[in-house]
């Protein structure tokens, strides 16, 4: 309960505060729906409650079905907002522990069983100390791809938004021209970039993520139906504004600069003292 309520802390009032009215917002756009979607599974229902939300959404704004799935999809960012400003704060904290993981890896090798449990024994001790939750970059893709799949369901078993139409698209078949899975790429990259600017040491691994994802998305952009593509177009753009900033790159790299400045000039200050003191 105790580390619950330093996860609340954390985290803030306001996103859990934004999360509370997303949630009430889908839920209200679901029930004000006049249609019915059959469900009979566990799993059906949560793709009736998806399909009846964004049908009672797409309804307040004369049934266009593309502004539907707009404002949906910016509701599921905002419901999970808390996971995201979570993950963004353990991944800061897991940058700044990066230095004593190394001192970790560098006095246990890790070539025996005795040696490597001690390292992981050490490793819990000093996540727990600094707060930091390793798996945290885990959760918000693990509370989107239950969405994505359900979202995926929920224009194939609605003949309404499988033929619904939105501006040029079809939403229920793929973009002709390529618009969708090119924007969803852009946003994809400009995310990925920022995030790994306000990272202090990269490796090839790192360097390469912001090229690879947006690859990755473009393709599967092109396999899936519109509506689909629509809903990545917009949470990546969501999610670039919110890298921005809640991890603005250009400021915490500032910071790291002063902080670093304010160090060596300790240093030289120390040094010069040392020196004062033997003369």
């Amino acid at each position: 309960m105790k580390r619950f309520e330093n996860i609340l802390k954390r985290i803030g009032p306001l996103p859990i505060i934004l999360a509370i009215i997303a949630l009430a917002i889908i839920i209200v756009a679901s029930l004000t729906f006049k249609g019915h979607v059959a469900s009979n599974s566990f799993w059906s229902a949560i793709v009736a409650a998806f399909t009846s939300s964004i049908l009672g959404t797409s309804a307040w704004f004369g049934n266009n079905y593309g502004l539907g799935i707009i404002v949906f999809t910016i509701l599921i960012r905002f419901l999970i907002l808390p996971l995201m400003v979570y993950q963004i704060q353990s991944m800061m904290k897991m940058q700044v522990v990066q230095p004593a993981l190394k001192a970790l890896q560098a006095k246990y090798p890790g070539k025996d069983t005795e040696s490597r449990q001690l390292m992981m024994a050490e490793q819990q001790a000093l996540y727990k100390k600094e707060g930091v939750n390793p798996f945290a970059s885990m959760l918000p893709l693990i509370v989107q791809m239950p969405v994505l799949f359900a979202l995926y369901q929920s224009i194939y078993n609605s003949p309404v938004l499988k033929s619904g139409k939105f501006l040029w698209l079809q939403l229920g078949s793929h973009d002709p021209y390529y618009v969708l899975p090119v924007l969803a790429a852009v946003f994809t990259f400009a995310s990925s970039w920022l995030s790994m600017q306000s990272t202090p040491e990269q490796n090839g691994m790192t360097k390469a993520m912001p090229y690879i994802f947006p690859v990755v998305i473009f393709f599967s952009a092109i396999a899936v139906p519109s509506a689909l593509s629509l809903y990545w177009v917009v949470g990546n753009l969501f999610q670039t504004i919110q890298t921005f900033f809640l991890q603005n790159p250009f400021k915490i790299r500032r910071e790291r600069e002063l902080a670093a400045q304010k160090e060596r000039d300790m240093k030289r200050k120390i040094k010069k003292a040392k020196r004062s003191a033997k003369r």
